[in-house]
Order: C-alpha cells, then structure tokens, then sequence
C-alpha cells in the first residue's frame, strides 16, 4: 500500500484528490489568488535567506521576491564571498546596496528561513557549519531530500532546535522560473512540487512549507517525507527522467540505422517521437493514451517493443532503486567532488545523433514528426518499470506520477525536444547530471542486448505484462493528477 500522509493548514485549503482504486491524497491547490495568504503563512518570518545560485536557487529566489512583493518580507541570497555567481545574482537585481545579497554564512545567521539550495556536494560537506549558524527557531528549508540521506550515511541528525521543512519542485530550476513567468496572467501556472515536514517545533513548519511552494507558483503541493523524496527523485532522474530517456534514444537511433533508415529518419522516429508526440500524448491524454491511438497495425508492434523492454528496463530500475535506497548513490556523489574539481564533465550530445538532432530540429515541422509505435513501446515500458518499482516500495501515488510521468513530459523532455539532451541533463543538478551519465549506457546496452534481441527472434510477446500494462491502476491516478497539471504548457526557446 501506499504511504498514508495527512495534514491540516490553518492558512491555504486542502483538498482531496481521489487517485482512483479506493486510494486519495490530500492537496494544496496552487494559483496567484492564495499570494495574498503568504504573509500568514510565512507569520514570525522577516526574511528568507536563499543559500547558493545554482539550478533550484536563481529560480526560487526570484519567483518568491515576486510573489511577496508588496509585503515586508525580504528575500536575501546568499553566497561565499568571491563566488562568481555573484555578478549572475545582481543582474537579476539582488544586490548589497539594496540589502538583497550577502556572504553565505551572514545570510544563514540573520535568516528566519533558510532555503539550503548549494549542491547536494557542497551540503554534505558544510552541514556541520550550516546548522551551528542557524537561529534557534528558525526554519531550515530544503528542495531535495539528500542531506537526510547523507546524515543517515554518516549518523548524524539535523539540530533539534529548528524546523526542517522541504519544498520538491518536480522539474528543474529553469523549468519553474519559466513557467510562473510565462503563466504571469495565467492562475495555476507552475512546476507541481511536493513538501515534507520532517521537524516542526513551533507549529508552523507546514504552513511555511506550503506557503514557500505557493511562492513558487506550484499549480499543487503534495505531501510526502524527505526519506522518500530523495530516494524517489534520484531514482527518477537515473531512470526516465533522465538517465533512462537517453540510453533509449541512443539505442533506437542506432537500431532504426541498422535497419536501413536515413539519419534523419532515425532521429525523427526516435528522439523526435518521445520528445514530441509521445511526451505530448502522455501530458494531455495519459499513458495509455499513446497505445490507443496506435492504429490496428501498429499495437502488434507497441506490444513486441513493450513486453521485450519492460523486463530489460526493470532489471536496471530495481538495482538503480537499491542503490539509492542503501546511499551508495549518495556516496558515489559526494565521492566524485575531487575528480570533477580536476576533470569536470564532459558535453554529451556530441554523438553523431545529437549532431544529426541539430540540424534537423532547425527544420523541424511538429506535425511531421511520427508517433513510432516501437519507440513508443520502448518507452512506454521504460515508464512503467519505474512506476511500478516504486508502488512495489510504497510511494505515495502523487509523488510516483511525478517523478515518473509528469516531469518527464511536461517538465525536461521540452528541453531535450528543443535544444538537445545536455541542454536537458545539464540545466539540472549535479547528482542528476552525475547519475545520468552513469546510467544512460546501462539502459542503451541493456535494450539492445536484451530487448531488441527478443523482439528479433521473434519472441511471442507476454500477454500478461500486456495485460497488465493496459489495467493498471496507475492510469486512474495520473488522470487526475492531469487534472491539477500546469495550466500553461512550457515554452523552451
């Protein structure tokens, strides 16, 4: 089952989302009507220190300072003296002379919110500093739950004289500063993200919580735990988010050439297809969606690529799941700091198909671009391995249609769609840049060595996981969180 969260808001309404199969979640519905609650919610806060310019930090800085204008609270960042992220933050107007940017650690000491946004890396490595500067009483915020993971690592604990809250936006930070700014004069429009109280000692830890994800613009916040959420997210990012998404378009491409199509022909029936109408289906329609509106001779050929990659793919995800679960994951994060300070990463869409993508997506006609129902079927597969490696570990279905679904589509697939798949992996964070890198070849070659074996040999397809595929009760739950999605679809230039 499930985990079973509940909780109460003495500031926005909670509603209740019936996910279908006796199962519901409770809800905070987003939109820019509930700006004029956050000073309640934010009550005891006179400013909001947001530590570190990152993916997540340029993004939420800026979308909170907008939503409480007109308010007397102040959103201040914070960086390490001489950091070169500070020229980036007084170009968006976070400056010292108007009492809107300061040194890092001055920051964290005057802040009655602290919203930790430096690396995963660089949270490990100074928590210890971090949590000595922090007032008594203040509200340490956090938008990944890996530093739990890591002081679990390590045995230590968060101190017990704060609050430790997170807000989780399900897309990267571009991806949520674009979206508030494009739905300006559009109610709802945002990245869902989803909020954890791991301490609460005043009574206020939710309401700042859901308070902080309304800033945001989040269309709607769920609820789960900091436990959950990074084993979720890094799993999520290894998997389809990222990692996955890429090895499956490394491997079709190469396997539509081999088959005798053109270059261009084999970008477009690959990459083109899941970033295009494949992501767009799932997004509006759901997943099965895309298996229905396959004509009566392509099902056959969506059955054969699904029932071959489904147990290919989730042979990766379940040894993907417990490495993040035993932190091994996190360690293998922590442990590449010094490796990158002396080879950083590399570009990843230096491949042949990548240079093929840049050409065609110059000449891109949307319409033209096909609905192949092989490519479909491999990820489609993909998608559902992962979604049921986390039911299988009692994840709350919200946070599983996210992490699973609606990021991928709504959230990062747009960027790969228009600029490539490094402008995807590497507008995002260092643990998912890391960990897309380490697992994108283990999908590649586990399809092509497995899956597309099968299907060659002609393997009869099993009708089981076919079954399964088209019953499952995941549908009902992604349809109504459909419901609450972005009311904007993001536009990447």
């Amino acid at each position: 089952m499930p985990l079973e969260l509940s909780f109460e808001s003495k500031v926005f309404p909670v509603e209740t989302l019936d996910l279908g199969g006796g199962v519901s979640e409770q809800i905070v519905r987003g939109g820019r009507n509930l700006f004029e609650l956050l000073p309640r919610a934010f009550d005891g806060i006179s400013q909001i220190g947001v530590i570190g310019w990152g993916s997540q930090g340029p993004a939420q800085a800026m979308n909170l300072r907008d939503s409480l204008v007109g308010t007397d609270i102040t959103v201040k960042i914070g960086l390490r003296d001489g950091s070169s992220s500070i020229s980036l933050a007084e170009a968006e107007g976070f400056t010292r002379d108007n009492g809107t940017l300061g040194e890092m650690f001055e920051v964290i000491r005057e802040s009655d919110m602290v919203l930790l946004l430096i690396s995963d890396a660089a949270q490990s490595e100074l928590y210890s500093e971090i949590f000595a500067a922090m007032k008594p009483g203040a509200t340490l915020g956090l938008s990944h739950g890996y530093l739990l993971g890591h002081l679990t690592n390590v045995g230590a604990s968060f101190p017990d004289n704060v609050n430790v809250v997170g807000v989780c936006p399900k897309g990267m930070g571009p991806s949520v500063r674009l979206l508030y700014v494009q739905g300006e004069q559009v109610n709802g429009a945002g990245i869902n993200a989803s909020f954890a109280i791991e301490q609460d000692i005043d009574g206020k830890a939710t309401d700042q919580a859901l308070g902080w994800s309304v800033a945001l613009g989040s269309p709607y916040s769920f609820q789960t735990t900091l436990e959950s959420e990074f084993k979720s997210d890094i799993f999520g990012e290894r998997g389809i988010l990222l990692g996955a998404v890429h090895g499956i378009a490394e491997s079709l491409y190469r396997r539509f050439i081999e088959e005798g199509m053109s270059h261009e022909g084999a970008f477009a029936h690959s990459t083109e297809a899941i970033t295009g109408p494949i992501s767009k289906t799932i997004s509006k329609q759901g997943i099965k969606a895309v298996y229905d509106q396959l004509g009566a001779d392509e099902r056959p050929v969506f059955e054969r690529a699904y029932a071959a990659s489904y147990p290919a793919s989730r042979t990766i995800l379940e040894e993907i799941y417990d490495e993040v679960s035993s932190g091994n994951e996190i360690r293998s994060v922590n442990l590449a700091g010094d490796r990158l300070k002396r080879q950083p990463m590399g570009n990843i869409d230096q491949t042949e198909m990548w240079k093929t993508g840049e050409v065609e997506r110059s000449q891109r006609i949307e319409a033209d671009i096909p609905m192949d129902p092989f490519t479909a079927g491999v990820y489609v597969a993909t998608m559902m391995a992962q979604i049921d490696v986390l039911m299988d570990h009692d994840h709350p279905y919200s946070e599983i249609a996210n992490e699973s679904v609606i990021e991928a589509v709504d959230s990062l697939n747009p960027y790969m769609h228009a600029r490539g798949v490094s402008h995807m992996v590497d507008n995002c964070s260092r643990t998912a840049r890391l960990g897309s890198r380490k697992w994108a070849p283990r999908f590649d070659y586990q399809l092509r060595q497995e899956a597309y074996v099968a299907v060659d040999d002609r393997e009869e397809p099993n009708g089981e996981l076919i079954e399964a595929f088209k019953n499952h009760k995941v549908h009902a739950a992604i349809a109504a969180c459909a419901e609450v999605r972005p009311s904007v679809d993001i536009f990447v230039e």
